[in-house]
């Protein structure tokens, strides 16, 4: 094993936005991409109370591309194992950079209410608990998908 590395990533942590859902342009496969906010919390020097979000794109294909785009809403608790995956692109002669997650399972912990009652969800008082939006990347329409 001392010639293979390891590329693995598992996230636990609440939906920021409801899914992006598009597809690829050759093969129409589903691609669903979220936004998922992970925390931590700890104390300072001065036992004052700290906390910082970090913000992951996760990434969704085939079944699983349809499980989330039908089932994740904003405000829902995922937990996702995958890999770590980093994108190129040209944009206005600029080269791009992004990392994202590519899943390869996931598991619903709760679910944002859903309007329908139709899935039979659940919800704890802090289950709407979503991290503050300010810092999370907007910039997901300038990304290609390959």
């Amino acid at each position: 094993m001392a010639n293979r590395g390891v590329n693995k990533v598992i996230l636990l942590g609440r939906l920021g936005a409801d899914p992006d859902i598009r597809y690829l342009p050759n093969n129409g496969g589903k691609v669903v991409a979220v936004r998922l906010a992970t925390s931590e919390v700890w104390k300072d020097a001065k036992n004052v109370k700290q906390e910082r979000t970090e913000w992951h794109r996760v990434v969704f294909f085939k079944k699983l591309a349809d499980t989330a785009g039908e089932y994740l809403k904003k405000g829902g608790q995922i937990y996702v194992e995958g890999t770590l995956r980093t994108q190129q692109w040209d944009k206005n002669g600029e080269k791009r950079y992004r990392t994202e997650v590519v899943a390869h399972e996931l598991q619903m912990l709760d679910r944002a209410s859903d309007t329908s009652g139709t899935h039979g969800t659940h919800q704890s008082s802090s289950a709407s608990s979503v991290p503050d939006t300010a810092d999370m990347d907007e910039d997901f329409d300038d990304i290609p998908f390959f």
